[in-house]
């Protein structure tokens, strides 16, 4: 698309939104799917099943990703619903109400920053940034164009985390001090694959964007763009901001820490992957921290409760009681099947300690681990659809504050991978400034932002 092309879609774009409508309550909202690969198709599975919304856009830089999508929408609602191969199209749309984005991270600021600056509210896909510059932008441009802007962390709309969110706040393990998020998701060697043609109906210069030209690759291409820095963020970036957004939820939610550091390296693989398969990254926050650990090999989990007298006191310390457990008591803990954590987080407290994965959440005080808290996911709920109705809600309340998850929060939770990514890739600790920068390191400020590759400049 030229310049002259693109302004005379977004003079049209906010022409639309100027006359926009205020939706009524029994208003079905318009909504375009941006992206329609994995996530994607999930966005389009529920979607097309709600009765809040209409999808009538779809857009992807693959023609054989908009047949699937067609088809997929078809046997869903009966209906098809106008293709584009470029996002600019859709957001100049005047049918068109909300974007939902699915796109590869590299996209995911600008594609939202587009879609506000022409009028439409924004369900975009985690994490909510490729760089921390980003988010920053994406959050100004939120206030200018009085958007209303979800990231899909849908963990912040399901049902048991949210009570157990609350009752962890309200003091279940005393004040909590460490939170501690996992991604042992495993992950296979990606292998080498070498350059080739750009298949027919793909539009590879678009699916770079912001990204650098370079040729196509397989590998670069579905889901595997993950691994490589130009356009993903590793498993913190990707399953793992779930996580780290859990563990500053379980902190209440607090701004950047003092100061970050991440070591790791990609282990056992000689491939093409770029980023790390393994990564310890620590986040201090003065007096309780963060820490969160990817591991894509092979390993357990961590967080089976046992019980187990404490070590001698300290000097000056009360001694337990006799009846407390001996120092080789380490069967687990009666109550519900203990929760081993793969993926999900531990909270440490000063009475107690607690675990929380998809599979439910369970607390645990004292010397004891006394089970005070057992939640497990309600059957036949899909929370991402919760996420999306809470969205949808606040589109016509026009009430940001209703967002479970809206772009001023998850920004901060996506900066928490940025932050031990680019440790890791400086090798060496961060302390941050006000806005953020980092004390005297022009290498690692660096990396707060990216060079774009011209028309796609955030």
């Amino acid at each position: 698309m030229t310049d002259t092309t693109s302004r005379r879609f977004f003079l049209g774009a906010v022409t639309a939104a100027a006359a926009a409508r205020v939706l009524g309550a029994n208003d079905r909202i318009n909504v375009a799917i941006v992206g329609l690969g994995g996530r994607g198709s999930s966005h389009l599975n529920i979607y097309s099943k709600m009765t809040e919304a209409r999808v009538v856009g779809l857009c992807d830089v693959s023609q054989a990703a908009l047949e699937k999508a067609q088809a997929t929408l078809l046997r869903n609602t009966g209906a098809k619903a106008k293709e584009f191969t470029d996002m600019r199209e859709a957001f100049a749309n005047p049918e068109v109400e909300v974007v939902s984005i699915a796109t590869p991270n590299h996209w995911h600021a600008l594609a939202a920053i587009w879609a506000m600056q022409a009028g439409k509210d924004v369900y975009g896909e985690k994490p909510a940034c490729y760089n921390i510059y980003e988010g920053q932008r994406m959050i100004q441009v939120a206030h200018e164009t009085k958007r209303m802007m979800q990231v899909g962390s849908q963990h912040r709309s399901t049902p048991y985390k949210m009570r157990a969110m609350e009752a962890l706040h309200g003091g279940l393990i005393g004040d909590i001090y460490l939170a501690k998020g996992l991604c042992f998701k495993r992950r296979a060697s990606i292998g080498h694959a070498d350059d080739e043609p750009t298949p027919l109906g793909v539009n590879w210069d678009l699916f770079l964007g912001p990204a650098p030209m370079r040729p196509f690759n397989r590998l670069r291409f579905v889901y595997n763009w993950h691994w490589f820095w130009d356009t993903g963020n590793g498993d913190i970036g990707n399953q793992g901001v779930h996580e780290i957004g859990l563990c500053r939820w379980g902190l209440g939610d607090p701004d950047m820490p003092q100061t970050a550091f991440a070591q790791g390296g990609k282990y056992a693989y000689t491939d093409d992957q770029e980023t790390p398969n393994t990564l310890l990254a620590s986040y201090n926050y003065g007096s309780r921290e963060i820490v969160f650990e990817v591991r894509g090999l092979l390993t357990g989990g961590e967080g089976v409760p046992v019980a187990r007298r404490p070590g001698p006191p300290a000097a000056g310390a009360v001694a337990p009681p006799a009846s407390s457990p001996s120092p080789t008591t380490t069967a687990p803990i009666a109550g519900g099947a203990p929760l081993n954590i793969m993926i999900g987080n531990l909270f440490y407290g000063t009475t107690g300690w607690a675990a929380m994965s998809d599979g439910g959440f369970q607390a645990f005080k004292g010397e004891s681990n006394e089970l005070v808290m057992d939640e497990r996911p309600e059957k036949g709920s899909d929370t991402t659809e919760l996420h999306m109705q809470n969205f949808l809600a606040a589109c016509r309340s026009r009430n940001s504050k209703e967002l479970h998850d809206g772009i001023n929060n998850a920004y901060l939770s996506a900066s928490l991978c940025h932050l031990a990514n680019i440790s890791y890739r400086v090798g060496r600790k961060l302390t941050l400034e006000s806005g953020p920068t980092f004390a005297n390191d022009a290498e690692a400020n660096k990396l707060l932002t990216r060079e774009y590759r011209k028309p796609y400049v955030v």
